[in-house]
């Protein structure tokens, strides 16, 4: 960000607080002219740090809470976030993340929240683009700009889910189409609108009896509710979220099938904040507005300490040295500056911060990295050596970068360090290499947004490798920073042989990375168009048991193949990283981690891999985990983005597994993805118009979304996942019950009942359960609230398959379904030991005959008809006076009088 952009920024937020309308309109209208100076480097990312207030009533007493908003963006507005703070107020009655960046193709301008936990649970950040933020056209599509601020972040903090369904837009409730919507006492009418955007009446489907695709809801702009604004906040009323009094179970959208409860409920009963919320003092007036902190990110500045003490002699030091070599040739990106501290008894700077400008550059720093190993491990000295040369470029370490690794517990008094240097505004990722590394690794990770990460001294599992190629901090331009292809090992003393796909989003600087434990083997790595490298070819540095190819130009896209032969019983791995092939196109990324760091075993851990291009989902790809503690032995997990067990949207390119067979200790997680492609989308409802005195104005159409498929050929990745610790309470992990069913579908054919959900499993969704019961009801507060006293299905017949399978069964229930019938559904499962898992979401089929739209919604046909008649009816009346008055011109003995009022 320049001089004059930031000395922008400072005379608008200065008139913000001073209360000076005209002076902060010009001033904004300035900073939109020079907006396009925020991008003139793609790498800049300003922080800002924002105190948002939150205000909630409940029980009629106003309670304060105050929360922090980390904001990433590469501008701020001030606006929205202040009108959102203020929002929050009346919304409630009285470590987030923020990403303001090009558009998601499967978005658009829509704002959106990434968001794929379990009910109540985080999100991981909102998506704000510059052209919805700068564009106040779209105000009138998606409401105010600091209502929708809240409605994501809704979903961010508090994990609720949308109350409007795309999907299904309508349902069938006591015989009338209703909109899916919450509250149900949001009143509108439903439309079509033709291609030349007039209104006309909405058409019924015969086979599901509600309205066809291309109907839509308008809500009326006055209304009798104020909820909610997880349906539509940005209608002028809507200023709460649903409380249970008002909530509608009924409609067929997210927040019910996730949670099953009201999104009030969800924040004060499940949420991050749930404790602070229930004990938080009430507030006398609403919150100031909130402070705003802009610092800088220039270019990455990182400094390595490594621990050279005794105990790393011998294979650990060559490991280091082999894993710290490929971070500085191949991981760390051009423009960085790099600094070397080494630390035992004593600490000492191996190399002051040097830019990294060229290939030269990168093989000085490696030169420096050290090789001997000695003396005790005093971590305070290097801890204070490192922080010293990060604050010689600007005088402090804020925003800078430590990597610390140690495979010891400290010599010196490490607790009277620690906090100055997590004071020092640096984000420290931690590395521990062995099982007897310090825990207080984990606390300097945690407290400054590094990563923590673990690595044994197996070499074939390259874990140090996967650690330091995995420690990246993203400017959001994905295009120059390095992608993990492939990282395998394998002991033998035969061939090792494989294929690795370079696919058409990556290609540049490619690299092949081959350690050995012995001596040098043979090596073959052919191209897709048959060109086959050897050693000829490849660097080799016997020092470091290192071989390196690095591709010229742009690889070729396909399949490589590589044979490495060795004739001595030695450990072997290989690593691929390449970058973006071109500089508009974004790679395929994976991003993977666990729901908890640290597990005591009472509840289970879900294990998350994120694949996309450019924000947009990857799906249908086969996705594994490996899960390697240092006790036991690895565990492997498929891993699956089917809606269902512990994931969370079908088809959103995030795949999840609960992880189950926990192990004492800390443990290593690492994602291996290839093949397939795919995408999806989910987004902000867009209000098409509201009804105001009986005229409905159209808003504008709504920005085109790119539908087109993303055509992937065969891809692989690797990505390796913070490492966590599990601590159990007893001697072996808790007993869990199968998972909740959240996708339970029910649909009426003739007598009979079609239902259809995804199996759990045997323990939440892995295995093979015992048994199901179902139940049926005609009311949906009869299966929510008492399961047990709906009506029983047999299902003697039905055997459970195994987890992640499609069940589909048809039930007779005994009964004669009548026209105008809904009838509700809810699963329980039960496993070997009889526990049994939550009731499932509560599925409901309709037994309706085509009939007009609710009379609640007329439509234009039924307002014209029943204008005629009130018309007549008027005539009719107007004749009857005339006649009466004559009639009492002609007798004046009568005292009959008709009085006609509105």
């Amino acid at each position: 960000m320049n001089r004059e952009f930031r000395l922008l920024l400072k005379a608008r937020d200065a008139a913000f607080r001073s209360g000076k309308r005209e002076a902060y309109s010009s001033a904004r209208a300035n900073l939109r002219k020079d907006w396009l100076s925020c991008f003139i480097d793609p790498t800049v990312v300003v922080f800002c740090a924002a105190r948002l207030a939150l205000c909630l009533d409940r029980m009629d007493m106003v309670v304060f809470c105050t929360a922090l908003v980390d904001f990433y963006l590469d501008c701020t507005d001030v606006e929205m976030v202040t009108e959102g703070s203020f929002y929050l107020y009346d919304a409630l009655n009285q470590k987030a993340n923020i990403r303001i960046d090009n558009a998601n193709p499967a978005y658009g301008v829509e704002p959106y929240t990434n968001q794929y936990g379990e009910c109540g649970a985080e999100g991981e950040f909102i998506h704000f683009t510059p052209e919805y933020l700068l564009n106040d056209t779209f105000i009138q599509l998606y409401g105010p700009k600091g209502r929708v601020f809240v409605h994501e972040w809704a979903h961010l903090r508090w994990g609720v889910y949308d109350e409007f369904n795309g999907q299904k837009p309508f349902y069938h409730s006591n015989g009338r189409i209703e909109a899916t919507r919450c509250s149900k006492n949001i009143g509108g009418q439903f439309y079509e609108v033709t291609a030349g955007g007039s209104l006309q009446q909405c058409h019924i489907d015969p086979a599901s009896s509600l309205p066809t695709k291309g109907c839509m809801f308008f809500p009326n702009r006055n209304q009798i509710t104020n909820s909610s604004i997880m349906f539509l906040p940005g209608l002028d009323p809507v200023t709460a979220f649903c409380q249970e009094d008002e909530h509608n179970y009924e409609a067929p959208n997210m927040q019910n099938k996730k949670c099953g409860k009201a999104t009030w409920t969800v924040i004060f009963e499940d949420s991050v904040d749930k404790d602070v919320l229930r004990s938080l003092e009430p507030l006398k007036s609403r919150p100031p507005p909130p402070s705003f902190k802009l610092v800088q990110r220039k270019q990455r500045v990182v400094c390595l300490i490594l621990d050279v003490s005794g105990s790393m002699g011998g294979s650990r030091i060559l490991q280091l040295q082999q894993a710290a070599t490929h971070f500085l040739r191949n991981i760390i990106e051009d423009q960085a500056s790099v600094g070397i501290v080494q630390f035992s008894t004593k600490a000492s700077t191996l190399r002051n911060l040097t830019t990294i400008d060229s290939d030269t550059t990168r093989e000085n720093l490696i030169k420096l990295l050290p090789k001997l190993a000695a003396g005790s491990t005093n971590m305070c000295l290097g801890l204070s050596q490192g922080l010293q040369v990060l604050r010689e470029d600007n005088g402090d370490a804020l925003g800078d970068e430590i990597i610390f690794l140690t495979d010891g517990q400290a010599t010196d008094r490490i607790a009277d360090c620690v906090p100055s240097a997590i004071q020092s505004g640096a984000i420290i990722h931690t590395l521990a290499f062995g099982n007897s590394a310090s825990y207080v690794l984990t606390e300097m990770a945690n407290k400054t947004g590094g990563k923590f990460l673990s690595s044994n001294d197996d070499t074939t599992s390259n874990q140090l490798m996967d650690a330091f190629a995995s420690i990246t901090l993203s400017t959001g331009d994905y295009t120059n920073e390095p992608v993990q292809l492939e990282s395998i090992g394998a002991r033998t003393s035969n061939w090792f042989n494989g294929t690795v796909s370079v696919d058409q989003t990556v290609g540049n600087k490619t690299s092949f990375v081959i350690i050995y434990g012995i001596s040098s083997p043979s090596i073959y790595i052919q191209s897709p168009s048959g060109l086959i490298y050897t050693q000829t070819n490849m660097s080799h540095d016997g020092s470091l048991k290192t071989v390196f190819l690095k591709v010229p130009g742009t690889a070729e896209h396909g399949d490589w193949k590589f044979s490495i032969q060795t004739a001595v019983l030695q450990a072997l791995t290989l690593t691929v990283t390449s970058q973006a092939a071109q500089a508009d196109v974004p790679p395929i990324i994976v991003k993977t981690h666990m729901n908890q760091q640290f597990s005591d075993g009472t509840k289970p851990m879900i294990v998350f891999a994120e694949v996309s291009q450019n924000y947009r989902p990857v799906i249908n790809a086969e996705v594994s985990a490996t899960l390697e503690s240092e006790t036991g032995s690895p565990q492997t997990l498929q891993l699956l983005d089917n809606g269902a067990g512990a994931d969370a949207i079908k088809d959103d390119g995030i795949y999840s597994r609960y992880y189950i067979n926990m192990v004492n200790g800390r443990s290593r997680l690492k994602v291996r993805v290839k093949n397939q492609d795919g995408q999806t989308r989910f987004a902000v409802l867009y209000v098409p118009g509201c009804v105001l005195n009986g005229v409905l104005p159209l808003h504008p159409p709504k920005p085109p979304v790119s539908d087109e498929p993303l055509e992937v050929v065969n891809f692989t990745r690797t990505s390796t996942g913070e490492s966590f610790e599990v601590t159990l309470s007893g001697t072996a992990p808790q007993n869990f019950p199968p998972n909740r069913i959240t996708d339970l579908s029910a649909e009426i054919q003739e007598d009979t009942v079609l239902l259809s959900w995804t199996a759990p499993g045997e323990d939440l969704d892995q295995g093979t359960a015992k048994s199901y019961e179902i139940r049926w009801s005609f009311g949906l507060k009869m299966l929510r609230f008492n399961f047990s006293n709906g009506y029983s299905v047999n299902t003697t017949a039905v055997t459970p398959q195994k987890a992640g399978s499609v069940e589909q069964h048809s039930f007779n229930l005994n009964i004669t379904i009548q026209n105008g019938t809904t009838l509700f559904f809810a699963v329980q499962t039960k496993d070997k030991q009889n526990a049994k898992s939550e009731t499932s979401n509560i599925a409901q089929a309709s037994k309706i005959l085509p009939a007009p739209i609710s009379s609640e919604m007329p439509n234009l046909t039924v307002l014209v008809i029943s204008l005629c008649v009130v018309l007549m009816l008027m005539c009719f009346i107007f004749a009857v006076v005339i006649r009466a008055v004559k009639c009492r011109k002609h007798s004046p003995q009568s005292d009959m009088a008709l009085i006609i009022t509105d």
